[in-house]
């Protein structure tokens, strides 16, 4: 199993060279003073060892023993416990907070980075920090002044972690049938009673307290939806100095037996009139959950890119290791009895694969984050909004298309070692093992597609989309004296070309018949992320070509154009399945789906 070495070198290009990131956080008011590229440099190293010497290491260990349950104490795997105090102890866990509370407001182009070495090394580990994130977002955005300082500076630290409990073992995308109940007591705290399921490290013994933000219905509350309140729920009370009280009645009854991630414990907890209190308005519980869902959803696609960076690893090293068969032109390695497999055709077509899919993921995910910056740290109200129509169309392509692409690396990976790829301890099956989950949590990949579609191309007549056109416009059109960007430049313009036709093709097919929506919804979803994709190669490759002397650059650009004329042209065939409409899909009744 080869050892996961942080790809340092490709963030640093992304960030400083592609996405000119300094300047960037110069020109954003709320990050005056507070970072530049010498400290994100200095983070980025120590998470880098952190990721490759500390976390990388209990991987595997943690997969095969993982969290363990009993009598409702739940012991983290192996070598965890410490990992999560190096991890804290390094400062890492409250890069992205609020500096009020201890946070180090770092921005998410940079706090991106650090969470794809920690997915990378270990994911069941670094959902930990990634739980916790969430929840202080949601916690800073609508607590008031009292929860704040109460429970942030703990969370910030490590001290304490967080916990989002949404689902119940009825309603998981549907949130508005909810059952569990949040009753006033008349002192401003609520008794909270119900279960919820699927809550990751819900229960750990990795820190002193957690901190679980709950979704429950007050009494006589408007059905649906917009009943749906939030409240802080602490597994051990706090006193009014801050020292730890008495344990609330919030357990959990068991955890799950999944597929991978292993390492993370997935609970079921029960609140049985466990006290809580109220964060945000009453009623308005989805949209103080929904205030970390850019920064949740996006990072659930930067999980995927960290797996599928490591699968990477493993395969390139595997490829020019493993000896099979000679070179389709004679045998390049004359003193052995057998090529390098990393000769072959198909091998090299697998690793390119690969390659082009987990550099421009993480560069699109960069670009994601930018947008975030903007709307979170830009003084300049239109800037806020465009930033924030931007995300809203970029959110569900981030974390669906990230994730989906990042299965294809994985399965790619485990194919380039043949059957050892199929055998635990080369590590590679561990990895389709933990993406698969990428792209069911966080709101499935279907849900995010449905989203896009439905809400954000179609729901506003494609004007969010008329947003995204234009930057990548503006980009070719900026590049129009650069004859040696051609190469890059013309295919991307077509795939643009083809993008919009196609987002005005289901808006128009969608006035006459709604199914049409969702019938659309995945195939063009991939179908965005692949001209997205196109405009990080461009983007890539116009910085690179005036080094293409330097191996580096000269890298990027072969990787740019294996995506450019080997995977991009998949769009073609996406949008013929997008325009092949929805009637086929209603053509079988409903009684006829069964075979036996």
């Amino acid at each position: 199993m080869a050892d996961y070495k942080a790809p340092l070198r490709d963030m640093r290009f992304v960030l400083d060279e592609v996405f000119e990131a300094d300047k960037l956080w110069a020109s954003l008011a709320g990050l005056e003073g507070a970072v530049d590229m010498e400290t994100a440099d200095a983070i980025l190293g120590e998470c880098g060892k952190i990721a490759s010497q500390v976390l990388a290491p209990i991987n595997r260990e943690g997969d095969e023993v993982g969290s363990t349950w009993k009598d409702g104490v739940v012991t983290a795997a192996p070598g965890f416990k410490d990992a999560y105090q190096t991890y804290v102890d390094a400062g890492l866990n409250g890069l992205g907070g609020n500096p009020e509370f201890g946070g180090m407001g770092m921005p998410k182009t940079l706090v991106g980075q650090v969470e794809e070495m920690v997915q990378g090394s270990n994911m069941a580990f670094g959902l930990t920090p990634m739980l916790t994130a969430g929840a202080c977002l949601s916690l800073n955005a609508h607590g008031s002044q009292e929860l704040k300082e109460k429970y942030l500076p703990n969370m910030y630290s490590g001290q304490w972690t967080g916990a989002m409990d949404l689902t119940e073992p009825h309603a998981g995308t549907d949130l508005g049938i909810i059952r569990t109940k949040a009753e006033p007591v008349g002192d401003g705290s609520y008794l909270v009673s119900g279960t919820k399921i699927f809550i990751s490290w819900g229960e750990h013994d990795m820190a002193e307290n957690i901190i679980h933000l709950v979704l429950a219905k007050l009494p006589n509350a408007p059905a649906g939806p917009k009943g749906i309140s939030l409240f802080l729920v602490p597994k051990f009370l706090v006193n009014d100095d801050g020292s730890l009280g008495e344990r609330n009645p919030v357990t959990c009854g068991s955890i799950e037996h999944k597929m991978g991630i292993k390492g993370s414990a997935t609970c079921v907890m029960n609140y049985d009139g466990a006290k809580g209190w109220l964060v945000g308005e009453e009623n308005q519980g989805l949209a103080c959950m929904f205030t970390m869902m850019n920064y949740e959803r996006l990072g659930v696609g930067i999980q995927g890119i960290g797996a599928a960076e490591a699968s990477y690893q493993g395969a390139v090293e595997y490829a020019r290791d493993r000896i099979q068969s000679r070179a389709p032109t004679g045998a390049v390695a004359k003193d052995k009895v057998a090529d390098p497999i990393i000769v072959h055709p198909d091998v090299r077509r697998m690793l390119m694969t690969m390659r082009s899919f987990n550099e421009a993921g993480r560069a699109f995910s960069t670009y994601v984050a930018t947008w975030l910056d903007r709307a979170k740290f830009s003084d300049n109200a239109e800037e806020k909004k465009h930033a924030d129509a931007m995300l809203a169309l970029l959110t569900p392509i981030a974390k669906a298309f990230l994730t989906d692409t990042s299965l294809e690396v994985a399965i790619a990976g485990q194919q380039v070692f043949g059957g050892h790829g199929f055998v635990r301890e080369w590590g590679q099956e561990q990895y389709v093992r933990d993406i698969r989950i990428t792209q069911i949590y966080e709101g499935t990949n279907g849900i995010q597609a449905l989203d896009l579609m439905g809400r954000k191309i179609v729901g506003n007549n494609g004007a969010f989309y008329k947003l995204f056109e234009q930057d990548v416009n503006d980009f070719i059109a900026s590049q129009a004296a650069n004859t040696a960007a051609a190469e890059f430049i013309e295919p991307l313009k077509a795939a643009m070309e083809n993008l919009a036709d196609l987002t005005q093709w289901v808006i128009d097919q969608a006035q006459g018949n709604p199914n049409e929506i969702g019938a659309a919804s995945l195939e063009y979803l991939h179908v965005f992320g692949y001209a997205a994709y196109a405009y990080m190669w461009a983007r890539m490759a116009v910085v690179s070509l005036p080094k293409a002397n330097e191996d580096f650059y000269k890298a990027k650009l072969a990787t740019a154009r294996f995506y450019i004329k080997r995977v991009l042209p998949r769009y073609i065939g996406l949008s013929a399945v997008v325009k092949g409409g929805s009637e086929s899909l209603y053509e079988l009744d409903e009684a006829l789906f069964v075979t036996a």
